[in-house]
């Protein structure tokens, strides 16, 4: 399978070395275009793969073609390569925002599509990835998508309606948890921990209790309960929470990054 990633910033990245590392590809077999000198040394250097800043260099030597710009040079760059897709290209666009109609009526004869909405956790075979397929994608193509995301994590298919609110929750929700857990490692240094054990006591109890969840299924209500001993320490915190604003303020910064994705698939 030969792979041409159009654009090479992390979550590119991401994706290449998960190809790599699960033996999905060869080095040789990857193709990263971007414009960034820099971003394109990096790649090679880092991966072994074929670097380039031509897009229709790219389209031409790929089979699968990952487009990963950002989303106000989408439709740039789908003006240059255009008259190189055909129905033989799968296309996978991680392009935040933007749908598989306004791919296709900027990408002509390109049919055989899939959107999808990664995080950056890929990096490290963690992530969270969400696709939604044209009609004109087979069950091989959706079958590949679910290769080289799933070797990276877990990936579920969603309709395309729901991709506003999965770009807010596991899309943009890395950073949202990151802050709530800077805030964590910020009230641990307030009691005299030192900075480095408070930053592992943190991002292992977040990981910890992500997987306990993830694993055994129980439902969260029940988990705070069992870790909430009547009268203890968790009891006297979580009063503090139920008190404080911090469950609905969560609510609305999922729906301004969900409204946010809606603006730009309009850009």
């Amino acid at each position: 399978m030969r792979v041409g990633l159009l654009g090479a910033g992390k979550m590119a990245e991401a994706i290449a070395a998960s190809l790599i590392k699960t033996g999905l590809c060869e080095p040789w077999d990857i193709t990263a275009c971007d414009k960034s000198e820099e971003r394109r040394k990096f790649m090679a250097r880092e991966y072994q793969i074929v670097s380039t800043d031509c897009p229709v260099e790219t389209v031409n030597d790929s089979e699968v073609l990952v487009l990963a710009v950002k989303p106000q040079d989408l439709d740039m760059l789908l003006e240059v390569i255009k008259p190189y897709l055909t129905a033989k290209k799968l296309i996978i666009s991680i392009v935040a925002g933007k749908s598989l109609s306004h791919i296709k009526k900027h990408s002509g004869k390109a049919s055989r599509m899939i959107r999808v909405m990664p995080n950056l956790a890929l990096m490290v075979q963690e992530g969270m990835s969400v696709y939604c397929a044209s009609k004109q994608a087979t069950e091989k193509d959706k079958h590949c998508v679910k290769q080289i995301f799933g070797s990276a994590g877990a990936v579920i298919s969603l309709p395309e309606r729901h991709f506003d609110a999965v770009t807010a929750l596991s899309g943009s929700g890395p950073a949202f948890i990151a802050y709530v857990l800077d805030a964590m490692i910020e009230g641990a240094r307030a009691l005299k921990l030192p900075k480095e054990a408070a930053r592992l006591l943190a991002e292992q109890t977040l990981i910890g209790a992500g997987i306990y969840l993830q694993h055994s299924g129980r439902d969260i209500g029940e988990f705070i309960k069992a870790v909430a001993s009547p009268k203890g320490t968790t009891v006297a915190g979580l009063a503090v929470l139920e008190k404080s604003s911090l469950r609905a303020t969560i609510i609305k910064t999922l729906k301004a990054a969900a409204k946010r994705s809606a603006e730009l698939s309009k850009v």
